[in-house]
């Protein structure tokens, strides 16, 4: 096993060094930690970091990409994104992640022309095709390339590749943007996404590393992973992850007691994808 991911490291870092220079769509998460450390290794000063801020990225979150960046040796840098200024994300359909990453990479793909790199780079791999993703849509419409979907690395061997190169967030749970935690058809508003927010932050506080706080209006449900739903069990501890999520401002809380499975509010949608 270790000469397999020390080839495809190889094999991976080979290909990032013959774009010359990359610009890196990095969120923090383990995908794009793992495609930063690569673009380091193969290209040195002319790869960069872009982490977009929003009132969608969770607290803690920018932190920690800053964090990875360091500790891999990449630069980084910070940009804004608009996604609530537009009336197709903030109306919350199933296209809603086809219109933030149509912002976001609109805002990279300028700032690369702008500063002389020659690719956008994402962190998405081969098991984003079994999932809805119209994200990957906007991607292809940019020009956006991903170099672990390309060579076929499933999510596994991200977080292998990642422990074997040192990253420090190789066993990170996934972490999407707070619109995500809302149904669609379910309005975006900044107000939403920072009360799914401060609920989160107060579960994360209490110790809970993988978890959801699913908004349905006035109630917000908890999804814990497996690992942490026992804990939640414990008559005292359920009064208090309860008490978080109505100190955050819903008059109604609950723990789901199924463990949480991560795109859960797309499973009734057809998976389509849009890689290019």
């Amino acid at each position: 096993m270790p000469d397999e991911l020390d080839a495809l490291a190889g094999q991976l870092t080979e290909g990032l060094a013959g774009l010359g220079s990359a610009l890196i769509a990095f969120s923090g998460g383990v995908d794009s930690s793992l495609v930063a450390a690569l673009a380091a290794r193969a290209l040195g000063e002319q790869a960069l970091a872009v982490t977009a801020v929003s009132p969608a990225l969770a607290s803690g979150e920018l932190d920690g990409a800053r964090s990875v960046a360091r500790a891999v040796g990449i630069r980084h840098e910070l940009i804004s994104t608009a996604e609530l200024e537009r009336d197709d994300y903030r109306r919350n359909d199933r296209f809603r992640c086809y219109y933030c990453k149509s912002e976001l990479y609109e805002r990279l793909a300028a700032l690369a022309r702008r500063r002389g790199f020659a690719a956008v780079l994402s962190g998405a791999n081969a098991d984003d095709t079994g999932d809805w993703r119209p994200g990957l849509r906007a991607a292809a419409e940019h020009g956006v390339r991903h170099p672990l979907l390309a060579a076929s690395v499933r999510k596994d061997q991200v977080r292998a590749l990642a422990q074997r190169l040192g990253v420090p967030n190789a066993d990170k749970p996934a972490s999407p943007c707070l619109a995500s935690r809302l149904p669609y058809g379910t309005p975006v508003s900044a107000d939403v996404l920072s009360q799914v927010d401060r609920a989160e932050l107060s579960l994360k506080q209490r110790g809970y590393r993988e978890l959801r706080v699913r908004h349905f209006g006035d109630l917000g449900r908890v999804q814990l992973g497996a690992a942490e739903l026992p804990r939640a069990a414990d008559p005292d501890e359920h009064a208090a992850v309860l008490a978080c999520v109505r100190a955050a401002g819903y008059q109604r809380a609950e723990i789901d007691e199924r463990p949480l499975r991560s795109g859960s509010l797309n499973l009734d949608i057809t998976p389509v994808s849009h890689a290019g």
